[in-house]
């Protein structure tokens, strides 16, 4: 199998994206994927960062590529988990990215670093690390209508996001 083939079998899971550390793991040497890139059909997104050019687009690439440029143990966060299903009406400036680590890759405006203890719970939707709904819905309290909270909540029960003792303690918080 040719390393472009290796590359986009990587990028297939990942939004189009595709790491140094990913490559090097499925046998694809650092030094090829500049390589590749200056070949074309892959494009240098940040250190250690590509993304197959021909793959199709998702709503969901904007996420992944944050996740990917902060690195391990990233997570989406707040409005972003929000966002990610069209809850609440939400359409933050930022992608909300939390870590339990120090993180000091050099990052785009667009994306916010927000630092969490070790240990907060942490889901996959869409293949995504992210903060489960109902921590997310609380987290915004405070940036976010209560009203709108107490909808996206609601949604988010009809969607499937939130399980009967999740939507309880939400629906009790948000009565408060």
């Amino acid at each position: 199998m040719k390393y472009r083939e290796i590359v986009r079998d990587i990028a297939l899971d990942n939004y189009g994206f595709v790491t140094t550390s990913e490559a090097a793991e499925a046998g694809v040497p650092a030094v090829e994927l500049p390589k590749l890139a200056a070949r074309g059909g892959l494009e240098n997104v940040a250190y250690g960062l590509y993304r197959v050019t021909d793959m199709p687009a998702t709503v969901f690439d904007q996420f992944a590529e944050a996740l990917l440029r902060v690195g391990k143990g990233a997570y989406l966060y707040g409005e972003s988990v929000l966002a990610l299903f069209g809850l609440a009406d939400v359409n933050p400036r930022t992608i909300k990215v939390a870590v339990n680590r120090r993180a000091r890759p050099k990052l785009p405006p667009y994306i916010e670093l927000v630092p969490v203890k070790v240990g907060e719970r942490t889901t996959h939707y869409e293949g995504l690390a992210a903060q489960p709904v109902a921590e997310a819905i609380l987290a915004s309290r405070g940036r976010i209508e209560t009203e709108r909270l107490r909808e996206a909540a609601k949604q988010a029960r009809a969607e499937g996001l939130l399980t009967t003792v999740e939507w309880r303690r939400v629906r009790r918080a948000l009565a408060a």
